[in-house]
């Protein structure tokens, strides 16, 4: 699952389909070279007149794309909604069905994709399980996975089928506006991009005016991935920032921890709870109903103060989970009218 524990991508437990799968790379690259002279020949005519070559450095390598892409994949989380913000529906996505609705999609990217009337993106299974003959079928020229976990096995195989964009530095790590900014770089879109995160931050302004007590309110956000243990986001987290746009305060305790490698947080243990003692709120989520009740039943779980009394934005709806986990120009709207209410309830703990 994702950068963390619980619903997200780079905690599941898959076995890779890279090697079943690049045999069939290889018939798709030996076709290419075959048919390379005309190929060649074409692809100026094929270009956009406006849009300017772009090489993209990653981790993983670079992505060189010569013109303007149509047939968009994502993987990994968040990219796909500033892709259809942008204009374009991509062709494939990465499946997450701990966030889906009953449509089956994430239902921000289903709502928006139907209000267009165009057709929604195939999905395919992600994360270390990545299904790589997916991907060619839907014969992609630009695929984007700057929030993602792929491994450089992956991508390695991966930008043979398309110039691919991975993360700038470490997997899972990214901050909302970079995300959006290389996607935009990549789709040659970047003044577009620059307007879509003005939108987001003239929306989480305008909420943030709508509740000044929030700036006066501490908080920190939590995970588990099982008894005994505690996980902290650190500050530029997305669903971390999502709620520190709305003005409250990040505890700084925060800032003092040591980042877990591979999840954009510090694993610190349940006995460490008392850290968190000067947080006025506390965030999380549990991957079941059954988790949340063996964690919840923990008296060192119940000492960290927040929890004790209550102040607590715990969302059992999957979907807005996930939604309040990503910042782009489709989750934002669709989480903060979700939001406030569970904020609200939880800052009025702290007067009694």
């Amino acid at each position: 699952m994702v950068h963390a524990p619980a619903p997200t991508p780079a905690a599941a437990s898959r076995v890779t389909r890279l090697r079943r799968s690049t045999p069939v790379i290889g018939l798709v690259a030996a076709g290419l070279l075959l048919s390379g002279c005309s190929a060649s020949a074409d692809s100026s005519a094929g270009a956009s007149g406006d849009f300017t070559p772009v090489t993209i450095e990653h981790a993983l390598g670079e992505a060189v794309i010569t013109e303007q892409p149509e047939r968009i994949v994502t993987l990994g989380m968040g990219s796909a909604e500033t892709v259809i913000a942008l204009g374009t529906v991509p062709v494939g996505i990465e499946e997450y069905p701990w966030g889906s609705d009953d449509t089956g999609y994430l239902p921000w990217i289903h709502d928006a994709v139907t209000e267009q009337g165009a057709e929604l993106p195939e999905q395919f299974t992600g994360g270390t399980e990545l299904d790589i003959e997916a991907i060619v079928e839907l014969d992609p020229d630009l695929i984007l996975a700057p929030w993602s976990g792929v491994t450089q096995e992956q991508y390695d195989v991966l930008t043979d089928i398309a110039p691919t964009v991975a993360y700038e530095e470490s997997p899972w790590t990214i901050t909302w506006k970079d995300q959006m900014s290389v996607i935009g770089e990549a789709m040659g879109k970047a003044d577009e991009v620059d307007g879509l995160i003005d939108g987001i931050e003239a929306q989480f302004a305008e909420a943030t005016a709508a509740h000044p007590v929030y700036q006066e309110v501490s908080f920190s956000f939590i995970y588990n991935t099982g008894p005994g243990t505690l996980g902290v986001f650190f500050p530029e987290e997305q669903r971390v920032a999502m709620v520190s746009a709305l003005g409250l305060q990040v505890d700084p305790v925060a800032n003092t921890l040591e980042e877990t490698e591979g999840t954009d947080s510090a694993v610190i243990g349940l006995e460490n709870g008392d850290l968190l003692k000067d947080s006025d709120l506390i965030f999380t989520f549990y991957s079941d109903p059954a988790n949340r009740t063996e964690i919840e039943a923990q008296p060192l779980y119940n000492a960290i103060p927040a929890i004790g009394r209550g102040s607590v934005v715990a969302p059992t709806d999957q979907p807005f989970v996930t939604g309040s986990s990503i910042i782009n120009p489709l989750t934002v709207p669709w989480s903060l009218e979700r939001y406030v209410p569970l904020i609200d309830a939880a800052v009025a703990k702290l007067d009694k």
